[in-house]
C-alpha cells in the first residue's frame, strides 16, 4: 500500500523540524497492528508533518501514502487519517497546492461514505463536501446514505456535512435544508434532531421552530435520559486511549463530548441572539443531567466572554452548581466565574459557602512550581466580595503565600485594607537576590499600590535599595518600587533622594512621575521627561507621556516630543502621545483626529481614549459619537477584534464604565 515510499528523496524534504528523514517511519507506524505505535506515528505527523495545520514539501508528499492508507480496509482507525487528510486540505497556504492534493484524489471518499468502519463514514462526510467538485452529486450521496445508515454518530456528521455543503453550494441548498428540516422533526433520534437544529441555525435561521428554546431543551432531557438509561447515545467510552499526545487531548474533552459538541454548534450559530441563548443556558444549567450542566457551564463562558447583555440569572445557576455535582462540574464552575470578575457577584453566595466549607481549596499546590491562590478563594475576592479578606487574611498567615496574592487583593477595594499589615510584613521578608524575587515582590506591590499604604515605604525602599545586580526583572520589581512610591505620595521621608537617584536609570520616566507626586516640582523632571521622550525605547517614551500629561501645562517644553509620539507606528505610542499632548497643550484640532484614529483601527487602546475623554469634557464631544456607538454596541469590543484573554470581559466593562462617564452630563 506504500509503494514507491523509499523512492522520494525525503532527506531533501523538510518539515516543522527540520529534515523528513523521519517521515517513512512514521507513515509505516501509521499502519501497524500496534495501537501505541499507531498513535505515536499520529502525533508525529501532527506534531512535525502537519504542525499547528502548516504545510510544508513533506507535507504534500505524504498525501498520496495517506490516501493508500485510507483505502486500504486492513489498516486499523483509519477515520483518524482521513480527518488528518481533511485538515491538510484545509490549510491556510493555499499557495503550498494542499488543497489541489486533496482535492485529486476526493474520488476515495466516495467509497469512504459507505466504508464499513463507522468512523470512515463519519470523517469521509465532510471530506466529500470539501474536496469533491460535483454539487449534485455530492448531495446525493448523502442522502442515500442517511437513508441507510444506522450508526447515530455518522448520522450527526451526515447532518453537519449538509449544513457544510448549504454554506458552500448555495445554488443547491434548498434540498439539502428540506432534509435537514426532515431530520429535525420526529421520529428522528433527539441528538440528530438537535444536529438538524443547529446546523439550520447555522445556515436557514429563518427555517428555525418559533418555540426553539423550549424545543432545544425538550430534545436535551430526551437525549439525556436515553444516554442514563443505556440507549444508543455515545457516552466516550470504549478502550483506554494510550499516552500520546493525541491520546492525552481525547481524555481531555468532555464527558459527553458529543452533547458539547450539539449545543456549542447551535449558541455559536445563534450568535447575537442572546435572549434565546440565555434562556437555553438556563435550561442546559437546570437540566437534571450532570453532564447537561457543565456543558453549559463552559457554554455560559463563551456567551459571557462575547456578549453584554444581563447575565445575573445564567451566573447565579453557575454559582448553584458549586455543591450540586462532582469535582468536573465544580471546577468548571469556579473557572468560569473567577473570569468575570464583578460581574460573578450574583453567585458570590455560594463562593463564600464553598470557600467557608472548603479550607483545602484555599490554596492550588502544583506538582511543581510556587502555589497559587486556590479557585473558589480567587473568584470570590475578584467578584469584590468583603467576605474574601478574613479569608485571605487567613492564608497570608500561613507559612507560604501564593505568590498571586496581591494581584487579587486589588479588586478588593478599601474592604481590603485590614490585609496591608500583613502585605507588608510579607514585602519586608522577599529574598533581593533570588530568582523568585520578581514573583514575590511585584504581586505584594500591587496590593500595596492599590491600598495606596504609605505606611509601606520602608519595605518599598528597601526593595529598591537594595536588589542585587543580575537579578531577574530586577529593573521591573524597581519600576513596580517606584509607582508604589507614586500613589503614596507626600510626606514620606527618606523617598525622595532615592527617587532623584533614579533620574537616570532605565526606570527614569517612573521615577519622574513619583517625585512630582512627592514634591510637586515641574522643573525637577521636566529634563528628565523631555529626555525620555527623545529616547529609542518606546515604552519608556509611553511612561514619560503619561507623567507629562500628569504635569499639565508647566510640561509645555515636552510637546515637540509629544507631536512626534502621534506620527508613531505604534498604536499604543500614538494614544499616549496624544492624550497628554491634550494635557500640556489642549490642542483639540491636533489631538482628537489622531484619538478617532486610534479608537477605530486599534480596539484595545479605546480604554485610554475614553479616560481622556471624560477629561476633556465638551471639547471631546466631536467623539462622542464614538462612544455612543460602543454603548449600543451588543458585542464585547475586544471580542469583536478576535481577543481571547482571560481579561477581556473585565476590560470590556471598565470600559464601559468610563464610557458612561463621558456621555454623562
Amino acid at each position: 500500500m506504500l509503494t514507491g515510499i523509499d523512492e522520494v528523496d525525503w532527506a531533501s524534504l523538510r518539515h516543522a523540524y527540520g529534515s523528513a528523514e523521519d517521515v517513512p517511519g512514521l507513515l509505516r507506524g501509521l499502519a501497524s497492528t500496534d495501537p501505541v505505535e499507531r498513535a505515536g506515528a499520529l502525533d508525529g505527523m501532527y506534531g512535525a508533518v502537519h504542525h499547528q495545520g502548516a504545510v510544508y514539501d513533506a507535507t504534500l508528499a505524504c498525501v498520496p501514502f495517506l490516501f493508500a492508507l485510507v483505502a486500504c480496509e486492513e489498516v486499523a482507525e483509519r477515520g483518524g487519517l482521513v480527518e488528518l487528510l481533511v485538515s491538510i486540505g484545509q490549510a491556510d497556504q493555499p499557495e503550498e497546492g494542499a488543497d489541489a492534493a486533496v482535492r485529486a484524489r476526493a474520488e476515495v471518499f466516495v467509497a469512504l461514505v459507505g466504508d464499513r468502519d463507522s468512523d470512515v463514514r463519519r470523517a469521509a462526510a465532510e471530506a466529500l463536501v470539501r474536496f469533491l467538485d460535483q454539487p449534485a452529486r455530492v448531495l446525493g450521496l448523502l442522502r442515500q446514505r442517511i437513508t441507510v445508515e444506522r450508526d447515530d454518530r455518522v448520522l450527526l456528521a451526515l447532518a453537519e456535512s449538509l449544513g457544510l455543503f448549504a454554506r458552500r453550494h448555495p445554488a443547491h441548498a434548498t434540498e439539502a435544508l428540506d432534509i435537514l428540516l426532515t431530520l429535525g422533526t420526529p421520529p428522528y433520534d433527539p441528538g440528530l434532531r438537535l444536529a438538524a437544529l443547529g446546523q439550520l441555525a447555522g445556515c436557514a435561521p429563518e427555517l428555525l421552530p418559533a418555540d426553539l428554546v423550549p424545543t432545544v431543551v425538550g430534545l436535551l432531557g430526551e437525549r439525556s435520559e436515553r444516554r442514563r438509561s443505556g440507549c444508543s447515545v455515545p457516552d466516550g467510552s470504549g478502550p483506554a486511549d494510550p499516552d500520546t499526545l493525541a491520546g492525552r487531548l481525547r481524555r481531555l474533552r468532555p464527558s459527553d463530548e458529543e452533547g458539547a459538541y450539539l449545543l456549542r454548534t447551535l449558541h455559536t450559530a445563534l450568535g447575537d441572539r442572546v435572549t434565546d441563548r440565555i434562556a437555553l443556558l438556563e435550561g442546559q444549567l437546570t437540566s437534571p443531567d450532570t453532564a447537561d450542566r457543565c456543558n453549559g457551564v463552559w457554554m455560559a463562558a463563551g456567551l459571557f466572554r462575547e456578549w453584554r447583555a444581563d447575565c445575573s440569572m445564567p451566573v447565579a445557576l453557575i454559582g448553584e452548581q458549586l455543591g450540586a455535582g462532582g469535582d468536573l462540574l465544580r471546577d468548571a464552575s469556579v473557572s468560569v466565574l473567577g473570569d468575570l470578575f464583578h460581574l460573578a457577584a450574583p453567585a458570590a453566595g455560594h463562593l463564600h459557602a464553598l470557600v467557608t466549607a472548603r479550607p483545602d481549596l484555599w490554596v492550588h499546590r502544583w506538582e511543581r512550581g510556587a502555589p497559587t491562590l486556590g479557585g473558589p478563594l480567587k473568584a470570590l475576592a475578584r467578584s469584590g466580595d468583603p467576605r474574601a479578606t478574613p479569608v485571605l487574611a487567613q492564608v497570608l498567615a500561613r507559612p507560604v503565600v501564593p505568590d498571586d496574592l496581591g494581584r487579587v487583593i486589588i479588586h478588593l477595594g478599601r474592604s481590603a485594607a485590614p490585609l496591608a499589615p500583613a502585605l507588608r510584613q510579607r514585602l519586608g521578608q522577599v529574598p533581593l537576590d533570588s530568582p523568585e524575587t520578581y514573583d514575590r515582590a511585584v504581586p505584594l506591590l500591587s496590593a500595596l499600590t492599590a491600598l495606596a499604604d504609605r505606611e509601606a515605604v520602608p519595605e518599598v525602599l528597601r526593595l529598591v535599595r537594595g536588589m542585587a545586580d543580575g537579578v531577574r526583572s530586577g529593573h521591573r520589581v524597581v519600576e513596580s518600587a517606584v509607582r508604589a512610591l507614586d500613589a503614596f505620595g507626600s510626606g514620606a521621608d527618606g523617598v525622595v533622594p532615592v527617587l532623584r537617584g533614579l533620574l537616570e536609570s532605565a526606570c527614569a520616566g517612573a521615577a519622574a512621575g513619583a517625585l512630582w507626586s512627592v514634591e510637586g516640582d515641574a522643573a525637577a523632571v521636566l529634563p528628565v521627561l523631555v529626555r525620555e521622550l527623545a529616547g529609542a525605547d518606546a515604552r519608556r517614551r509611553r511612561v514619560a507621556a503619561e507623567v507629562v500629561g500628569r504635569v499639565g501645562s508647566p510640561a509645555r517644553a515636552a510637546s515637540p516630543g509629544l507631536a512626534r509620539m502621534i506620527e508613531a507606528e505604534c498604536e499604543g505610542e500614538r494614544t499616549a502621545g496624544a492624550c497628554a499632548l491634550w494635557r500640556v497643550t489642549g490642542d483639540v484640532e491636533r489631538v482628537l483626529p489622531a484619538l478617532r484614529s486610534a479608537w477605530t483601527e486599534h480596539p484595545w487602546v479605546r480604554g485610554t481614549v475614553a479616560a481622556c475623554l471624560v477629561e476633556m469634557g465638551v471639547s471631546g464631544a466631536p467623539l462622542h459619537d464614538l462612544v455612543e456607538a460602543e454603548l449600543a454596541a451588543p458585542r464585547r469590543h475586544l471580542a469583536r477584534s478576535g481577543g481571547h484573554g482571560s481579561q477581556d470581559v473585565l476590560e470590556d466593562e471598565r470600559l464601559l464604565r468610563v464610557c458612561r462617564e463621558v456621555v454623562t452630563p
